[in-house]
């Protein structure tokens, strides 16, 4: 395994293997992997590897394939790079994983805490929690209450968001936790503490809970403009293909999960810088004759993200909401979001549910067309390459249609 330079090691090495803790006795059974033959298979499987979980409502298949190209500097990596986040999905992909030294797996956060017990990780990503799929994921504080219970007295190394109060509180019950100021542009689930239930002050950058003093640590790693700051100051650039903010914090998270297994954040970042998009998302298509950049964008705190990256007006714009199984049938979501970010932009709506969305844009005063379906979404909209901004299954929909 490569070394880091001592100059900037930060004493928060790589956490040895260890049994299962009494605490971890207490995660949820919930991801027992698939087969009733053998309940212990995901646990044989990742027996000789070193684990990386990596678990958020936002952004974790983007840092799942992050990391995976960074420790690919150290070893061979299997990973379930294309999002199959259960513990299905997870036994799947590290089935192929024999000669691999490395596996980087992103888990559905509502699973985190089994998967975790069964793969016995070295390091644990914890990005951000938000709103999401709301007729079927628990309250955003039950999650971030399920995760402090199965991360107490883990051995793994934490990777945690410094800046989002319910995934500090969660990662605080952690021995050893490496804070990342990665940023927070959604805080509509964290005015209040999840410690007390007090409001939270949240003066600039900090924030803290008046009544019981529950505040945001010190980071050790940050994300500053272009830059990866280490803990000992160096700047390290991001140059990324990825586009937009989130990628960026998603880099520094990711570099700092390489540094726990001795990969230096150069090496790292430059890694990353191969990765061009992520099963479809950024990728550009080109489809009757026209440029698309498909945009998956599943919950409020990812569209928020999404419209920060878009090019400016008078770009057009084609948003997809479906709510079939996978995105959660509830739509109410819809209201969160803040759709006056798109003023100035010819906006085409289509999906399953594209009059949920219709009424929501007429009541956010936007200008738009329902059309039925891409083919005319596209004819309708102006010259110029064209956003398309999908939620789950209807980004999947986009895809087949495109060819992608």
């Amino acid at each position: 395994m490569p070394t880091f330079a001592a100059s900037w090691m930060t004493g928060q090495g790589v956490s040895s293997r260890s049994s299962h803790s009494a605490a971890a006795g207490r995660m949820t059974s919930a991801a027992k992997p698939c087969s009733q033959l053998d309940p212990d298979l995901l646990a044989r499987l990742a027996q000789h590897l070193d684990v990386v979980l990596v678990s958020a409502t936002n952004g974790k298949t983007t840092t799942t394939r992050l990391i995976a190209e960074a420790l690919g500097a150290a070893g061979p990596v299997v990973s379930n790079a294309l999002g199959a986040n259960m513990p299905a999905g997870i036994t799947s992909a590290l089935a192929g994983g024999s000669d691999a030294r490395f596996g980087v797996i992103e888990v559905d956060e509502k699973y985190l805490a089994g998967v975790a017990r069964d793969t016995d990780p070295k390091c644990i990503a914890l990005l951000n929690l938000s709103r999401d799929q709301l007729d079927r994921a628990a309250e955003t504080r039950m999650l971030a209450e399920n995760w402090r219970e199965g991360l107490a007295g883990s051995k793994a190394v934490v990777v945690a968001n410094a800046d989002d109060p319910l995934v500090v509180w969660a990662a605080s019950s952690s021995p050893n936790v490496i804070w990342v100021a990665a940023g927070q542009m959604w805080k509509d689930d964290a005015w209040s503490c999840p410690s007390c239930g007090g409001v939270m002050q949240r003066p600039g950058d900090d924030w803290f809970c008046g009544e019981c003093g529950f505040r945001r640590p010190t980071p050790s790693w940050a994300l500053s403009g272009d830059h990866v700051l280490d803990p000992h100051g160096s700047a390290w650039p991001i140059h990324l293909q990825l586009p937009g903010r989130a990628n960026k914090a998603n880099a520094a998270s990711s570099a700092a999960v390489a540094a726990v297994f001795g990969v230096p954040p150069q090496v790292a970042l430059e890694r990353m810088y191969q990765v061009q998009a992520v099963a479809g998302r950024y990728d550009v298509v080109q489809f009757q004759q026209r440029d698309l950049r498909l945009l998956l964008a599943k919950n409020p705190a990812g569209w928020l993200e999404t419209f920060s990256l878009i090019d400016p007006p008078p770009t057009p714009v084609i948003l997809s909401v479906n709510a079939r199984g996978a995105d959660g049938t509830d739509t109410s979501w819809l209201w969160d979001v803040d759709y006056t970010r798109l003023t100035g932009h010819p906006i085409c709506v289509i999906g399953d549910r594209k009059l949920d969305l219709a009424v929501r844009l007429e009541v956010a005063n936007q200008n738009f067309q329902v059309c039925d379906n891409l083919d005319q979404a596209v004819s309708m909209s102006p010259h110029g390459r064209i956003e398309v901004i999908a939620n789950y299954t209807a980004f999947q929909d986009l895809r087949r249609r495109v060819g992608n």
